[in-house]
């Protein structure tokens, strides 16, 4: 089975940072659930499901009859989600791996007698899975470990 979805830039966006407030947007899913397509039904069927409270979401989530193993895999992905770990940097937006920052101030690298000075870019970070707080970069051709409270969107 394929679990790839083609997304409009504001989709995927909304669907990383969890953020389905512009429910006008979502009004495509009335649509997109009745796909042939599975991972297509699923995606719809989760993200509607987030905006059932809109009258709309509703009545479409009411109308359409999908197999047991759509719904499981909509819901299987709604249960991941919960745990997952979003990263925000000092201003509250949030972080993608490969995403580029800048440093908001002064870090001493610990173990060298370099300091990463405010403005610096922090090209291609990494995002620790299990820690919000942390990502990894290279600056000076070091992998280091930076908080998140230290960076903004470059």
């Amino acid at each position: 089975m394929d679990y790839q979805v083609a997304l409009c830039g504001a989709c995927q966006e909304g669907i990383e940072s969890n953020d389905f407030s512009n429910s006008n947007h979502w009004r495509a899913l009335t649509g997109s659930i009745w796909s042939e397509t599975t991972s297509v039904q699923a995606l719809s069927y989760r993200i509607l499901d987030q905006l059932k409270s809109h009258y709309w979401a509703a009545e479409t989530l009411d109308s359409v009859f999908l197999d047991e193993s759509t719904i499981s895999l909509a819901l299987a992905e709604m249960h991941t989600s919960e745990n997952k770990v979003i990263h925000k940097d000092a201003y509250g937006n949030v972080l993608l791996s490969g995403d580029n920052e800048v440093l908001i101030e002064n870090l001493n690298e610990k173990g060298t007698n370099y300091m990463a000075s405010k403005g610096t870019q922090v090209i291609k970070i990494r995002l620790v899975a299990d820690n919000v707080e942390q990502v990894e970069s290279k600056i000076n051709s070091d992998t280091i470990v930076i908080l998140t409270r230290f960076l903004k969107k470059a």
